[in-house]
């Protein structure tokens, strides 16, 4: 992290409403790096941060405003989202294309933001073209005020864990195979904090991998938080030998209960307290697993790494500590997640208890019953959908478009159910037209055969139920109505659905979608337009940032910017505004969409 003072003192006079709270300045150049991560060499493809890959914790605290002055020193357009940070009334920092113009290559654009009444455990990452397969992640911490009380003691760490899935084909090669009809495939290994598996097995594991290592002390309590920023695999998360006692998830503090293993979905973020309270007779074993796989196929698809005590007295040897053994038993992880549920009592970013909010005691207004399934064959092109339409991101992003009346850019007449069976699905740009202040319903059925998590910028959701088997309007009698936990990404079963309340006090348009790269790449996603037709003044929603992008029909605005790599690219970056204009276009290319009008 670099202190950017030029930077602060210009914010700090353009921003004086905010100058009571802190300001956070970050740098990055965003660019490719070298790394073998599972001993294949990935030569200048690995998308790293400030020459480090992950890149570095975004550590902060509730209300600090945040500044990150991003550099796009890769070779296409580039977005940052930030998955779970809320954005309070001001979706232009979201980082998605249904919001923000995509930041051309060679181009530099500033982030800034509130963490507003949030506390927590997030991770951001690139948002278009399949990036994030590529790397360019890592994790966000959001402390509590001093103020505040916690519903735990202080630990003697703090420490970030991002698991997830991982190619050895480049980003780039991996949309190409998207975009030719194929599948993914199974991913070539499990990577924790960027490194490949310590070698447990000499069979399973080649020689030479770096492995991570996370020293610790005995006798001692650290918090351990874990992210899953991966393409497509759910994960098995356990420390062996150890207890992992869950306190908090995506900025909210659960119930706490001990577990010896977590299933971690895609995006999905979770923290632990782990007491280093074992005799250190050797280092132990940090696992993560393929999980909703047929897991003896996958075996190789496993990411470890070594806890170390100061004192151990040898290196990891044996197996692995085990994976539950619940591969005839499809109801073991469902009945896990259904296990987390919110702290009533705990205060979270204010000291009222989180469970002053009664969301069984608020009528609903809106609900919409999501369906997804594996992708289908549209006009040529193999795309994913949800109840029948897959979203094509528009070359002009829909809040930029409503700021500046530009019409016929979206539709807002996303159908609240699935089309009956046998519809024929089609390329959209449908938009959930949101009711400000209005309490909204979200179920999501999967009838895929395999794992889908979702996500739900802008807010947090109360989780209120999940089962196999089609959901009916009986369904809601078995939903949680007391201590739901709120969250911003659920998984959803194979073959199963998953529920969620949501209250839209979050004026914005803000995006839905499947957090698996793949489905969100062939078009799973959808946006929720929420709007105050009251304000006239920005009192709930703040104004188009003076030093946004502009793309699409809106292109003639944007100001040049001369290019200025510092690592050096092998596509020479636009010179011109109609040149970033083309190069938006790109953008919406490698993003899976189809252009439905100029």
């Amino acid at each position: 992290m670099l202190r950017v003072l030029a930077l602060a003192a210009a914010l700090l006079a353009l921003r004086p409403a905010l100058a009571t709270d802190p300001y956070a300045f970050f740098d990055w150049d965003v660019s490719y790096v070298t790394a073998a991560p599972l001993g294949v060499k990935q030569q200048a493809s690995v998308i790293g941060i400030n020459g480090k890959f992950p890149g570095p914790v975004v550590n902060i605290t509730t209300n600090w405003n945040v500044v990150v002055n991003v550099l796009n020193d890769l070779d296409e357009p580039l977005l940052i989202t930030w998955n779970g940070i809320q954005h309070r009334k001001n979706c232009w920092q979201d980082g998605v294309l249904g919001t923000n113009c995509p930041i051309p290559s060679g181009w530099n654009w500033t982030y800034e933001f509130q963490v507003k009444d949030q506390i927590g455990s997030f991770f951001y990452f690139p948002s278009t073209g399949l990036q994030r397969a590529g790397g360019g992640y890592g994790g966000i911490v959001v402390n509590n005020r001093d103020v505040i009380a916690v519903p735990f003691g202080r630990p003697d760490g703090d420490i970030t864990i991002l698991i997830g899935d991982w190619y050895n084909k480049n980003h780039t090669d991996l949309r190409k195979m998207l975009d030719k009809g194929k599948d993914l495939g199974m991913p070539d290994g499990v990577l924790i904090n960027g490194k490949g598996p310590y070698r447990y097995n000499d069979s399973l594991v080649p020689a030479g991998i770096e492995y991570e290592t996370f020293n610790v002390h005995p006798g001692r309590t650290y918090r351990i938080r874990v992210h899953n920023v991966g393409t497509s695999t759910s994960l098995n998360f356990r420390i062996q030998g150890h207890n992992m006692l869950l306190v908090e998830t995506e900025g909210s503090y659960t119930t706490q209960q001990n577990y010896t293993n977590l299933d971690v979905h895609v995006g999905q973020s979770y923290s632990f307290l782990v007491t280093t309270d074992q005799n250190a007779s050797s280092d132990y074993y940090v696992v993560a697993s393929a999980r909703q796989v047929n897991e003896s196929l996958w075996r190789r698809i496993t990411g470890v790494a070594v806890l170390r005590y100061s004192n151990s007295q040898g290196p990891a040897a044996g197996p692995l500590p085990d994976p539950p053994q619940d591969q005839n038993d499809r109801s073991f992880s469902m009945n896990q997640a259904r296990s987390v549920r919110w702290n009533l009592s705990a205060g979270a970013a204010r000291p009222n208890p989180q469970g002053s909010f009664r969301y069984s005691s608020i009528n609903v207004k809106q609900a919409y019953l999501l369906r997804g399934a594996a992708p289908v064959w549209i006009g040529g092109r193999r795309r994913a959908a949800l109840n029948g339409l897959s979203f094509a991101p528009p070359e002009t992003p829909l809040r930029l478009a409503d700021a500046y009346g530009v019409e016929g850019v979206y539709t807002l007449d996303f159908p609240e159910r699935p089309p009956p069976r046998g519809g024929a699905p089609r390329i959209a740009r449908s938009v959930i037209n949101g009711t400000y202040r209005g309490f909204m319903e979200l179920i999501f059925q999967n009838n895929d055969t395999r794992m889908q998590s979702y996500h739900m910028d802008g807010y947090a959701f109360f989780v209120v139920g999940m089962d196999y088997g089609e959901w009916t309007e009986d369904s809601r009698g078995t939903y949680n109505k007391g201590d739901g936990v709120a969250r911003s990404t659920i998984q959803v079963y194979p073959g199963a659905w998953a529920a969620v309340l949501v209250s839209l006090d979050n004026v914005g348009v803000w995006n839905v979608r499947s957090e698996n790269l793949d489905s969100w790449y062939l078009g799973q996603e959808v946006y929720i337009r929420v709007v105050n037709p009251e304000d006239a003044g920005n009192k709930t929603e703040m104004a188009i940032p003076g030093n946004a992008l502009f793309c699409g029909q809106l292109h003639k605005y944007q100001k040049e910017q001369t290019p200025h790599h510092r690592m050096g690219v092998s596509a020479a970056a636009p010179r011109s505004p109609s040149a970033a204009r083309r190069l938006v276009s790109a953008a919406l290319l490698l993003a899976g969409s189809v252009v439905l009008a100029p």
